[in-house]
């Protein structure tokens, strides 16, 4: 089986590093044209560049930035065939005791994982129902299923929350041709903030969480991206409201 996106416009997410960028370069490399979309305008200009495609800086919490953009594409004839949400993680957050969190940490991280998931799928969802067809692929977490490593508690929030928007728009749109599914990655060394994460772990933290893989090796990237690009696919038509933990299996 070979994936093809000849023809096909995806709309990235978090393309300036990381998950984002592997999953904007896999889609590129199977033939679809892409629009980036990052807060980090340096990277996502960079990305942009090799990538050969259109980018946005946009802060993806605010409703009224997301709608103008997927307009702003829509009127020049770009509206995405995909969405991929690969965007929002801590924000540079650490792990800090219950009674230290403040509503600006909080709704921080609620804003880059759910309302711009939220945002987006609104602003996007018209336009593919208008064509027939859609794939949305949210990235969560394993954070979204259990309780996380990072001990953020906004962030283990926001993943559920983001879970669960999944399988409600995946009830909302199947009849409308689009399907709506999420990966949900284990631990991947893709940025700077899971390298802070790796580096605070020490070796015997290391060492506890490889071995509690099943395949024993921290999953790359690559990995995730992989799983993204199938359930962006038109072979994956029939499958939607999915939670896809790429995480190597978890003892």
């Amino acid at each position: 089986m070979q994936l093809n996106f000849a023809g096909k416009r995806a709309l990235v997410t978090g393309a300036a590093q990381g998950i984002g960028r592997a999953i904007a370069l896999g889609l590129q490399q199977a033939g679809a044209s892409l629009t980036l979309v990052d807060i980090d305008e340096a990277g996502l200009a960079a990305s942009a560049k090799d990538l050969d495609a259109d980018c946005f800086g946009v802060d993806l919490g605010d409703r009224a930035a997301v709608h103008a953009m997927v307009g702003d594409l829509a009127g020049q004839g770009k509206a995405p065939d995909i969405l991929v949400h690969a965007a929002g993680g801590t924000r540079g957050q650490a792990g800090r005791p219950l009674e230290e969190i403040d509503e600006d940490a909080w709704h921080e991280i609620f804003r880059a994982n759910v309302d711009a998931a939220f945002w987006l799928a609104q602003a996007c969802a018209p336009h593919m129902r208008d064509k027939g067809a859609g794939r949305i692929v949210a990235i969560a977490s394993g954070a979204g299923l259990r309780p996380s490593l990072t001990g953020i508690q906004a962030y283990t929030a926001a993943k559920h929350a983001l879970v669960g928007i999944v399988r409600q728009l995946a009830l909302e749109l199947g009849p409308q041709g689009i399907t709506v599914n999420s990966v949900a990655p284990g631990f991947v060394r893709s940025n700077p903030t899971t390298e802070r994460q790796w580096e605070a772990m020490g070796a015997d933290g290391q060492q506890r969480l490889v071995q509690s893989i099943h395949t024993r090796r921290l999953g790359t990237a690559e990995d995730i991206a992989a799983a993204t690009l199938f359930l962006a696919s038109d072979q994956a038509a029939w499958i939607t409201g999915q939670i896809l933990s790429v995480d190597g299996g978890r003892a």
